[in-house]
């Protein structure tokens, strides 16, 4: 998967229309050939690969470091739609570990948005429109089009499976989380979030969908399942 903010100048100039392409970094597929990106871009795309990694494992001070160098390195353009893009980056890292707080950050930029920056926007709030889907990054638009076809209901297994088939695992922790967010909840998209989180070490992101299902498990009366999770996160906070 290309994480690209190395590319993202090459974009801007005009030469292709950029979109994101993964939950924390921009995509700038069909950009050609252009001069080697510039020290900022490579500089931001370290600081928030790192600053993105720190956050899902809950290493707060590293997290909050990074980012900052990110925003440094992005602010150095004078370029707000930039800025805004940045901080959807970071509110896509923050959905998918079911961190909902609006994205605040974003939202203080979000009238110099671009336009696809203002679906993805959207899409993370779990309210995508049926013109967004194509704008968003292909790994997110399956999700965004079965939000947009159907009310919300619980998704059997395997419509989990066809909807998160395929892909890195941020993008489809991502669609897991804004599924559920839009309200298709169900054990088979809990377990999907659990199963991924839990893939990948991602600390943060695993005890917050663990004590979803959980809290689902207590609800249902499963007292055995409802224990084990509970063990599960005991053992994470250790």
């Amino acid at each position: 998967m290309t994480h690209s903010i190395k590319l993202l100048e090459k974009c801007i100039a005009g030469h292709t229309r950029c979109v994101l392409a993964a939950i924390s970094f921009v995509a700038l597929a069909g950009c050609g050939s252009q001069p080697p990106a510039p020290d900022w871009a490579i500089g931001a795309e370290a600081a928030a690969q790192k600053a993105t990694t720190a956050y899902l494992q809950g290493q707060q001070r590293v997290e909050g470091l990074q980012w900052q160098k990110a925003r440094d390195a992005v602010a150095g353009t004078g370029r707000l739609d930039l800025a805004a893009r940045m901080e959807l980056m970071r509110c896509a890292a923050q959905v998918a570990s079911l961190e909902w707080n609006g994205c605040p950050a974003y939202q203080s930029l979000a009238r110099d948005a671009a336009v696809p920056e203002q679906a993805y926007a959207r899409y993370l709030n779990a309210e995508p429109r049926a013109e967004d889907v194509e704008l968003l990054p292909p790994d997110q638009q399956a999700a965004a089009r079965h939000i947009v076809a159907r009310a919300g209901r619980p998704l059997a297994a395997e419509e989990v499976r066809q909807l998160i088939s395929a892909g890195e695992p941020l993008p489809r922790l991502l669609a897991v989380a804004v599924l559920l967010r839009a309200g298709h909840a169900s054990p088979e998209l809990l377990r999907a979030g659990v199963d991924i989180a839990s893939a990948q070490g991602w600390r943060r992101a695993l005890m917050a969908w663990l004590l979803l299902q959980a809290q689902a498990a207590e609800r249902a009366g499963d007292a055995d399942a409802a224990s084990h999770i509970r063990r599960r996160l005991d053992l994470l906070q250790k």
